[in-house]
């Protein structure tokens, strides 16, 4: 995808001049465990705006667990993802962000939607212990692989590993996820319209380590985002109606398999 082709974004900023403690209140309202509206209603309106604007749609959404905990963890190209990724579960998600979202407006939408933010380029371990909590209470939460979005519409050469560490210090269930088409969801002002699709990977279960090296963290997360790039290349590659048929035929074929066993048996 060309670089011409994608509208521009705003300059990146990395690091939030913002101490720590300013960011407490916000990781105190999502270990609390408190459900709120915001979430739902917000889910509701964005997954209309999908619909009609980006023909959003997915592959086999019922690979996320329905109870217990599970981190998500998709690619990452637009603000929209984290919409994306919410409007075909029926989960409600919790969403790790950029401390530099929670300004203005769109603080109060983050704050009672679930969302808590990260500061990056900073160790902040608070990011992790509000992760664990969610995760602790058998719930489900996203973290993007490549650590941020993706500037030039191609996916990043290389996970983060922050993603490996969480899955490893708490052994839950990773979803590798593909969303393709979201790089040109900021063309709107062009009143250019993508066609988004979501596809769900199978769920990564990786046994649980306490204090995981650097190494093992980055080795994990290669892992998850090894499976999010073969997703993501079938979408490029076949489409969703190719990789739609394709996924009919490998269960054909299970089905064969099956038989034929069946009937060796007998």
């Amino acid at each position: 995808m060309a670089d011409e082709q994608l509208a521009p974004m705003k300059e990146q900023v990395y690091l939030d001049p913002r101490p720590k403690e300013h960011f407490d209140q916000y990781h105190a309202r999502t270990r609390s465990g408190h459900r709120e509206p915001m979430y739902s209603l917000v889910r509701a309106a964005v997954t209309i705006y999908g619909l009609l604007f980006f023909r959003q749609s997915c592959i086999s959404s019922e690979k996320v667990p329905l109870t217990g905990p599970v981190i998500l963890a998709p690619n990452h190209f637009s603000f929209m993802d984290h919409f994306f990724v919410g409007s075909f579960t029926r989960r409600k998600v919790h969403f790790m962000a950029k401390s530099q979202m929670f300004s203005g407006v769109p603080k109060f939408i983050y704050t009672h939607g679930g969302v808590f933010p990260v500061r990056r380029g900073h160790r902040d371990d608070e990011a992790f212990i509000t992760a664990k909590a969610v995760l602790e209470r058998g719930r489900a939460m996203c973290m993007y692989c490549e650590g941020g979005r993706s500037r030039t519409g191609a996916l990043a050469e290389k996970a983060k590993p922050g993603i490996g560490r969480l899955a490893l210090e708490t052994g839950a269930p990773i979803v590798p996820i593909a969303i393709h088409g979201s790089a040109k969801v900021r063309n709107w002002k062009r009143l250019q319209f993508p066609k988004v699709v979501v596809q769900y990977g199978d769920p990564l279960v990786f046994e649980r380590i306490d204090n995981p090296t650097r190494d093992q963290q980055q080795q994990v997360a290669d892992e998850i985002f090894t499976e999010i790039k073969h997703l993501y290349a079938g979408l490029e590659q076949l489409g969703r109606r190719g990789v739609m048929e394709r996924i009919r035929e490998e269960r054909r074929a299970l089905r064969r398999a099956k038989r034929s066993k069946h009937t060796a048996a007998a």
